[in-house]
């Protein structure tokens, strides 16, 4: 299993337009980061975790020419803007693209793109096209060819949206509250991928406290922090405060396991 962070920054990216503080006017690589997003890679089988409106520059930058699915964590922009660009994984499938998500979520994406889920004798010449697997439940396994996954519930405020388990891996991104339930299936993991905004409180996200507290709790062997906003600072100014098994994500990191 690898997953492939092909982004890991908060919805306006870094950096930030206009923005002249330590982090945006970085030289470091760094700290320039896309829109958090994510590809999964097992045998044959590649899929993208959430599609936002970097997804074209992340999958030219990281040589990504074939995807059998996309798996989207919930509707905000930054995590669905990009689904018009899956044009080309059309034409590499030589089909439809299977899209995995909530039923909200679904409904949301049908209102933003509409000429997208149109049946195919209304659907206009060069539009994307889908094929639509509802999740009705979390904790209820599905299998995309050789990538068997599990969503589980995640709270990013009091939105309910999904994280995804997948062989000894999990990715979680805009949480705020894990449930109980969803700590169970994490214990003891490979790799956890999980995000840390900033410093300081966020009704909507994790602080880097609370997201070392959780990763202390549910012990992953390695724990990878994402979606990270520029108030968190340079790399440079707290990289070296993180435990052993914690590292700062960057954009195009390949993690195996």
């Amino acid at each position: 299993m690898r997953i492939t962070l092909v982004g890991t920054g908060i919805s306006q990216g870094i950096p930030v337009i206009g923005c002249s503080c330590a982090a945006c006017t970085s030289a470091d690589l760094r700290d320039k980061r896309l829109r958090t997003a994510a590809v999964l890679e097992k045998g044959n089988t590649r899929i993208a975790l959430d599609i936002g409106p970097d997804f074209r520059q992340q999958m030219l930058r990281s040589g990504i020419h074939r995807l059998d699915a996309l798996c989207i964590t919930h509707e905000h922009s930054d995590h669905i803007a990009g689904l018009d660009d899956i044009r080309p994984f059309n034409w590499t499938l030589r089909g439809a693209m299977p899209l995995y998500a909530e039923p909200r979520v679904i409904e949301a994406l049908t209102a933003r793109f509409p000429y997208a889920f149109q049946p195919p004798e209304r659907r206009y010449p060069g539009a994307p096209e889908l094929e639509v697997h509802p999740l009705a439940s979390p904790l209820t396994p599905f299998t995309i060819g050789d990538i068997t996954l599990t969503p589980f519930r995640v709270l990013h405020g009091k939105l309910p949206i999904l994280g995804f388990r997948a062989d000894n891996l999990a990715y979680i991104t805009d949480c705020s509250h894990l449930p109980d339930e969803s700590k169970a299936l994490l214990r003891e993991l490979d790799v956890l991928v999980i995000n840390a905004l900033r410093h300081t409180p966020h009704p909507m996200h994790f602080t880097l406290g609370e997201a070392l507290a959780l990763i202390e709790e549910l012990a992953p062997r390695r724990a990878y922090l994402t979606h990270l906003s520029h108030e968190m600072g340079p790399v440079d100014s707290f990289e070296r405060t993180l435990p052993a098994n914690v590292y700062v994500a960057q954009d195009g990191m390949q993690i195996s396991c």
